[in-house]
């Protein structure tokens, strides 16, 4: 509600006092350079505490796809319920609110440009006359102020302590060794690249002035090429229409070889079936010989594979075999391993007790009486016992393998006498298998016996049918197709014809041979002017100057850090021969800084609103007041001039920075402040500058709007004023080149001079009327 705003923007109204439900929601569709945006804003009151309350602002943009898609911008903004990112996209696409508000949108109540402070009325008039940047350099040199200063302190700080060691310097000395050799180097590297950089200049402007000479040839060349596309155009309409002809000759004659060839149609169609069965049936009986040799061998193949399936039943028999005997040697081999280990187990034990069985004679009882009773020698009467049957054991194990053995050399050498049982077997299942597939390949030949007979009965058949048919009509060489032309008048049609189309291809010829003579002419001119100078030598030419300027400012750059290190060099050797005179240079830094800090000051202040933005103000002064002036001059005559004045006069005769709208009253002859103009005049000078700065807009800088809007600006004006009001909206319209003006008035003179109307009341009753049906 831009009527009820104390200031431009999402935040100079407070919605909570105007709405009631738990969530609001106000939504607009508007349209702004071709693209279709919707904002929608939310406001949820879920308490009377500011804690609780919330405001939601979206910006939706229709896409070619015709989807609502939040708005984006280049930098990566995106509106995403924040009423800040709402404002900057909004901003982005409208400009400014401050600016909106003051010259496209005229609301109802507004403050009038003659109330503004000096500071606002220069904010607008910067953001106006695009001063954006100029501003921006102010905002950072400001910036750079505030650091100067915090560096000024930490260099007056310094000055206080003055405990910096004497390694220091000696190892910075060190560092910056060569620094006049870097100088002179970076010096003679800028010179280079100063020179390098005017020779691009110089080959630039000489390519630009050759530009400028090709320009009368480039309007000659086109002027002939425009003469020789016409002359293309005349030529191809001319050859379409004869080749409408040809093809109509063409089409005429298509339809006559139609009405020849449909009489031998259907005679060489049924000869094509014919020939086509005949060689079908001669494909058929090319296999009888082969049918005839197989039924004869079938039973000779049948006899064989008996004779081959019996042959591999028998090795597979004696395979079987084989496999048992072999099992049984496996199983004799194991046993007679067994029987091994249990005569090793035996000569052992054996060998044992003939050890325990030898200490009767060694110890020294032995021979005495008392050796039976001898307790050391129980264990060797017992070996005595056992020794017999020790040795039995081990003959009987000896029997068991040498009868083992000759069991198993019997069955190795049936083993050996069958070893080729399995190769004889694979051989005998291989001839086995081919004899098979013969005999199964002798019953399929032998099986088209009835196919051959049938289709030796079919080809006489269709032999016979064949002779009866009437011979093949003539080839025609020139159709290149069975094609016979028996009558006159269709050779007298066919003539005709081609006579037609022999005479569309000479004019075909003769017109190519007249649109080339032209061509060449009008080639040969174009060929004869100067070539146009090539775009690429000029752009490369202007790449030269800026690689040039790039490796100048390098140089620069170098040069000037060489210098700084040749200084410091200098202001190190300084401080190493008196090690007090550093407390100087801290001073001498310090008051550097100060005269920094003062530059810097100054320059903030020259780029803010009383620095170069009021003199871009100062320039655009009289562009706006002419503006100004032309829309007064068109609706209320030659009265009233409107200056515009930046500069006041204090009372001690000084000059200083302000803003003031001087009116020159030509009734009156007085030129006063539009402060001490009437009610009614102050609504006119003020309509005008507010529309003067929209038409600035439009003409100066770029910035483009189709629509104006304006709420009951007239109410101070009578009905004559208010005539001439609507006048001076028109006279806006026009030199702004604006589609249209939306405007609300309670004047029924206003409403009447309006090109269409939007009668709020007579709407809502229709909308009733068609509520209560």
């Amino acid at each position: 509600m831009p009527s009820r705003a104390a200031q431009a923007g999402p935040g100079g109204f407070s919605y909570y006092d105007q709405v009631c439900l738990a969530e609001n929601e106000k939504d607009l569709h508007w349209a702004h350079a071709g693209r279709c945006y919707r904002s929608q804003v939310v406001i949820r009151m879920n308490g009377r505490t500011a804690s609780r309350r919330r405001t939601e602002a979206y910006l939706l943009m229709l896409d070619d796809a015709s989807t609502w898609s939040p708005a984006a911008l280049p930098d990566g903004t995106v509106s995403d319920g924040k009423v800040e990112t709402y404002a900057r996209c909004v901003e982005a696409i409208c400009g400014p609110a401050d600016t909106f508000f003051t010259s496209v949108f005229s609301a109802q109540g507004k403050r009038q440009l003659s109330t503004y402070r000096n500071g606002e009325i220069k904010a607008l008039l910067a953001d106006l006359l695009g001063q954006e940047d100029i501003r921006a350099l102010g905002q950072k040199a400001g910036e750079t102020a505030r650091q100067l200063k915090a560096a000024l302190a930490a260099l007056r700080a310094e000055a206080t302590t003055f405990d910096a060691e004497r390694q220091r310097l000696e190892d910075d000395a060190r560092r910056w060794q060569g620094a006049d050799e870097r100088v002179k180097a970076a010096q003679a590297s800028r010179q280079a690249a100063h020179e390098q950089r005017e020779a691009a200049r110089t080959q630039e402007a000489s390519l630009m002035a050759l530009q400028e000479q090709a320009k009368a040839a480039e309007s000659r060349r086109a002027q002939l090429v425009e003469e020789l596309a016409g002359a293309r155009a005349e030529r191809d309409r001319t050859l379409q229409d004869l080749r409408a002809q040809d093809r109509e000759a063409a089409d005429r004659l298509a339809r006559l070889d139609s009405r020849v060839a449909q009489r031998v149609a259907q005679a060489r169609a049924q000869r094509e079936r014919l020939e086509v069965r005949i060689r079908s049936l001669q494909r058929v009986l090319a296999d009888e010989g082969a049918v005839a040799r197989a039924s004869r061998r079938l039973p000779l193949a049948t006899e064989v594979v008996r004779r081959r399936e019996d042959r591999v039943l028998a090795l597979r028999d004696a395979v079987q075999d084989l496999a048992r005997r072999r099992d049984a040697v496996a199983g004799l081999g194991q046993r007679l391993a067994s029987l091994e280990r249990e005569a090793g187990q035996a000569a052992l034990q054996a060998e044992d007790l003939s050890r325990r069985l030898a200490l009767s004679d060694r110890v020294p009882c032995s021979g005495m009486t008392m050796q039976g009773q001898c307790s050391l020698l129980s264990d060797a009467r017992e070996a005595a016992a056992l020794a017999p049957s020790a040795q039995q054991r081990i003959r009987q194990l000896a029997a068991e393998r040498d009868s083992l053995r000759l069991e198993l050399q019997a069955l190795q050498e049936a083993v050996g006498l069958n070893v080729d049982a399995p190769q004889g077997l694979s051989r005998a299942e291989c001839q086995s298998r081919r004899a098979l597939a013969r005999q199964t390949a002798y019953a399929a030949w032998a099986a088209r016996g009835p196919e051959m007979r049938q289709a030796r009965a079919g080809l006489v058949e269709a032999e016979d049918e064949l002779a009866l048919l009437p011979p093949a009509p003539a080839t025609d060489v020139s159709a290149k197709s069975c094609i016979a032309i028996d009558s006159d008048s269709e050779a007298a049609e066919r003539q005709q014809i081609i006579a037609s189309r022999m005479r569309v291809a000479e004019r075909v010829s003769l017109l190519d041979a007249q649109t080339q003579t032209a061509i060449q002419r009008l080639q040969t001119a174009i060929d004869a002017l100067p070539s146009p100078l090539d775009a690429a030598r000029l752009a490369q030419a202007r790449a030269q100057v800026e690689r040039w300027q790039g490796v100048l400012d390098e140089a620069e750059r170098s040069h000037l850090a060489a210098v700084r290190d040749a200084q410091a060099l200098a202001a190190l050797s300084d401080q190493l021969k008196e090690h007090g005179r550093r407390r100087d240079a801290a001073a001498a830094r310090t008051a550097r800084v100060e005269q920094e800090l003062a530059n810097w000051l100054l320059f903030a202040r020259c780029m803010g609103n009383d620095g170069l933005i009021a003199l871009a103000i100062d320039d655009a002064g009289p562009t706006l007041s002419g503006l100004v002036n032309d829309l007064l001059l068109a609706c209320y005559g030659p009265r009233f001039t409107v200056a515009i004045e930046t500069l006041q006069e204090t009372a001690k005769g000084e000059q200083r920075e302000g803003f003031d709208i001087r009116v020159y009253d030509a009734e009156s002859s007085e030129d006063k402040s539009v402060t001490a103009m009437s009610g009614g005049e102050r609504v006119w000078i003020n309509e005008c500058l507010v529309r003067a700065v929209a038409l600035y807009l439009a003409q100066n800088t770029g910035r483009r709007y189709d629509t104006l809007f304006s709420d009951e600006t007239d109410g101070p004006l009578d009905p004559d004023r208010k005539r001439m009001f609507m006048a001076m909206k028109r006279r806006v319209l026009e030199l702004g080149g604006y589609a249209r003006e939306y405007f609300v008035s309670q004047t029924p003179e206003l409403t009447a001079m309006a090109d269409a109307v939007i009668d709020l009341d007579a709407m809502a009753a229709l909308h009733s009327t068609s509520t209560v049906e």
